[in-house]
């Protein structure tokens, strides 16, 4: 704990003895307090004065919030009330409640007025419109504490349940994103203790007190816990603000005690003794804080930062403090080569991409502000960026110059990935999730801690060890776990497998990379380990460490790699298109033949899209899946230039999501037994989290149409419809199936196994369309054309499926049909003759 200071300021009576609380005005030029008495009191700033007194106030005011122009209380008989600073008067009422007023908050844009008081439903009032009224309903409990986030997207709202229920105010009604639990404690209304959620300046994080006297950040989005302000309390948390550029927190306690935290350390910096404080401001631009107390004082300290730390008040803004910032990470700390060959740290927030920070806050959070992230720590990676946090192509030494600022074209580059990985939350993160198993990292600042479980364990035995290698990267499958770091330390990156099962006493390995050369993704085989490197480098390693291949990428900067048995399927940044977006290319080749299937071909994504992941079937067919929720396959990818993307699935047409009422997105696992295998995700989450999440399987669904529609049960033939979509659906997708196997066949040893289930999948064809000509037979004689072409569709040659064919169309009376299909019946036969 840091030295107690020992100035001390005067406490300036202003109300009754009772809770008082006070508001900054956002330019900093005025200060409002209220509290037991019906009167507020704004102090100017600057001046020792007295100060204004507003007489007509409501008695016990609870609450107080202010923009430049108005402040806002709220008191114990429920009134919300507005008052004016040019006139220093009452304005008007903005609300009433039926019972007493806990908080209010303004948002940052002023148009919005938060009211939780002792009623179940938060109210939302347009402060220049009362008649405009939004409702927050999901939180069982009264709430005790609201607070707007920077950009006035998101307001947090305390409840006494001890959740933090997150809205987001992006929509006409507003939408709880997320229950925040194990956070703050469950406390009363009236309690002094606070569970006030203090949003970090940045807006990419809040903290609160949490029942253990801590005080915990967690971070937007993700919503996982960052780091954690401990050991400074000895009584419970009544009050905490960041100081205006997020480099400092302070905080008041029960224990008499106010705490000036470090955010970038986490460390206590001095303490002041004053006793039972209820609120603090900071001034938003002079080292200024002010704070109330349970005895109707208010404390104006200026110089409140001593003169030693006055340097960190000064620094520009600064980032909340995460365990891993994803500002200075790139899809899982992977570091992409640029154009020129030099480093930079990509941001998915400043690049745009689907799971970026800009899809959760908003870009505008950033500004326009090159500047935002402050190399205070001498990294280097704050300088010489553009607006897009690149460094322009022109200046490879990043010097600042107004050429750069008018470049405004760049090409933006598909960051690499690790399929079936997690980005950090707080300090754990998923480093491999598949069929086999997962595997799962947590940060212990000094080590890591992996753990590798299998889901099944009469096969497999879960292990976990202690990591100083900081392994970032794994994958697992039957034959061993493969792992990599990136370089730290002063040590280069690092390859690590460790087999499952062996006969000798040791056959785990470990091989280096050159120094500067670091990790973009790794796939494992039952033949190969597979690297994609930063210098575009292909590494290929056999099972057991001997380096097999080393070949440079075509396409670059790399992106991602997957592989099964002799096969390696490599993704690369291709030319950039016309929207300005490089395209994404592929390779497959196969490592033991030195044979490439497919050469630098286009992965088939919608303008603006991405992948999320790609892998391997458990039948050895390539699959993506990308960020409109599709699913794809590669058809004939074993013939060069004969690939085609195939869609087996788009999540977005579930018919679980046909209601409308159901908002989840899906996390790809596997593509196995005809299924895909992923992770729901709920609640806006991009990612799954700990405790480890159930998988779900979902039959592949060719998308032809829209969703299933209900059936009215008027006899309007909507089933009827649902009928034929679902067999046209069946047909199309066993016919790709069908194509894929026999592409299997064709290119393999195949066994007798093999070419008899090919010989049932085209019977099972052949079923499918002849239950499509039954339905079209119901129909009536107009839809005979139609059901003719379906039997030409049929693949049997013997004559059997045509008979079938011709009977349907007899019982149901289609006599010109069953002709037609006979004499289909006839060609058939006298082509085949004649092929004999």
């Amino acid at each position: 704990m840091a030295t107690t200071t020992q100035i001390r300021v005067r406490g300036r009576p202003a109300h009754t003895s009772g809770p008082t609380h006070l508001s900054y005005t956002p330019d900093g030029t005025k200060l409002v307090t209220v509290g037991s008495n019906n009167l507020a009191r704004v102090y100017k700033t600057g001046s020792d004065g007295e100060p204004t007194n507003i007489d007509d106030c409501q008695e016990d005011n609870l609450a107080v919030a202010s923009t430049d122009t108005f402040f806002v209380t709220g008191s114990e008989d429920g009134v919300v009330s507005k008052y004016l600073f040019d006139t220093m008067s009452f304005d008007k009422f903005l609300m009433r409640c039926s019972l007493p007023v806990r908080d209010v908050a303004i948002s940052p844009d002023g148009k919005w007025c938060a009211v939780a008081s002792d009623e179940l439903t938060i109210k939302i009032v347009q402060t220049n419109d009362v008649s405009s009224m939004m409702y927050l309903r999901d939180q069982p409990k009264p709430a005790k504490h609201l607070s707007f986030d920077p950009t006035s997207k998101f307001i947090a709202v305390s409840c006494t349940d001890g959740i933090v229920y997150v809205y987001s105010l992006d929509k006409d009604e507003p939408e709880c994103v997320r229950k925040v639990n194990d956070l703050i404690r469950a406390v009363e209304t009236e309690s002094e203790i606070s569970s006030q959620i203090a949003w970090h300046p940045d807006g990419r994080a809040f903290a609160a007190a949490t029942a253990t006297r801590d005080i915990q950040t967690v971070s937007i989005g993700d919503w996982g816990n960052q780091r954690t302000f401990s050991n400074g309390h000895n009584g419970d948390i009544t009050a905490l603000a960041w100081s205006p550029n997020g480099a400092m927190l302070a905080s008041a306690g029960k224990d008499r005690k106010i705490l000036l935290w470090e955010t970038k350390t986490q460390k206590v910096l001095t303490s002041f003794d004053y006793a039972n404080v209820m609120d603090i401001a900071w001034h938003p631009t002079r080292n200024i804080v002010s704070f109330t107390n349970a005895d109707g004082e208010v404390y104006i300290y200026s110089n409140f930062v001593p003169d030693e730390h006055t340097p960190i008040l000064k620094l520009g803004p600064q980032p909340a403090p995460f365990i891993h910032d994803p500002l200075l990470e790139v899809s899982n700390n992977a570091r992409r080569p640029t154009t020129n060959g030099q480093k930079e740290i990509p941001s998915r927030a400043r690049r745009g991409s689907p799971d970026s920070l800009d899809d959760i806050l908003g870009s505008d959070i950033m500004g326009d502000d090159d500047d935002f992230v402050v190399d205070d720590d001498g990294a280097g990676y704050a300088l010489g960026l553009n607006g897009n946090g690149k460094r322009p192509i022109d200046d490879p030494f990043g010097e600042p110059s107004k050429r750069q600022h008018a470049q405004a074209w760049e090409p933006q580059y598909h960051d690499p990935f690790q399929p079936g990985s997690t980005p950090w939350r707080g300090n754990r993160k998923y480093l491999c999730l598949n069929l086999i198993g997962f595997v799962w990292t947590v940060d212990q600042d000094t080590h890591n801690t992996v753990t590798v479980e299998f889901y099944d364990h009469e096969y497999h035995r879960d292990f976990h060890f202690t990591d100083t290698f900081l392994y970032d990267k794994a994958c697992l499958n039957d034959n061993g776990a493969l792992f990599s770091c990136p370089p730290n330390n002063g040590n280069p990156a690092t390859i690590f497998y460790r087999p499952h099962e062996t006969w000798t006493a040791r056959a785990d390995w470990r091989t280096q990379l050159p120094k500067g050369e670091e990790v973009l993704a790794i796939s494992l085989s039952d033949s190969f380990v597979t690297v994609t490197t930063t210098a575009n480098y292909v590494r290929i390693y056999t099972l057991f460490g001997v380096p097999y291949r080393v070949y440079r990428q075509k396409s670059s900067p790399s992106v991602t790699c997957a592989s099964w048995r002799d096969y390696v399927l490599t993704l690369g940044n291709g030319p950039a298109g016309a929207d300005g977006n490089t395209k994404l290319l592929y390779t497959i080749q196969n490592i033991k033949r030195d044979e490439i299937c497919q050469n630098e071909d286009v992965v088939a994504l919608p303008e603006g899209e991405s992948v999320k992941s790609v892998f391997f079937s458990d039948n050895g067919d390539p699959c993506i899946y990308d960020t409109t929720g599709t699913l794809l396959t590669l058809l004939h990818w074993r013939t060069p230039s004969q690939a085609t993307w195939v869609p087996l699935l788009d999540t977005k047409l579930l018919s679980r999501l046909a209601s409308g009422r159901k908002t989840e997105s899906y996390f790809p696992v596997a593509v196995a037994d005809n299924k895909f295998h992923c992770i729901i995700l709920k609640g806006g989450d991009q990612y799954p989290y700990f405790p480890r999440p159930l998988l779900s399987e979902f039959d592949f669904q060719i998308p032809l149409t829209s969703n299933p529609k209900p059936d009215s049960g008027d006899g309007d033939g909507v089933d009827e419809e649902n009928e034929v979509s679902k067999l046209e659906g069946d047909f199309v997708l066993k016919s790709l199936l069908t194509m894929q196997h026999q592409d299997l066949i064709e290119s393999t040893n195949a066994t007798s196994a093999q070419r008899t289930a090919l010989a049932r999948m085209e019977v099972e064809i052949d079923k499918t369309l002849i239950q499509m000509l039954a339905v079209e037979c119901r129909e009536g004689e107009e839809r005979g054309m139609r059901a003719l072409e379906m039997v030409t569709l049929l693949r049997d040659r013997s004559g059997r499926m045509i008979e079938a064919a011709g009977k349907v169309a007899e019982r149901y009376g289609r006599t010109v049909l069953g002709e037609k299909i006979r004499e289909v019946g006839e060609e058939r036969l006298l082509n085949g003759m004649d092929e004999d």
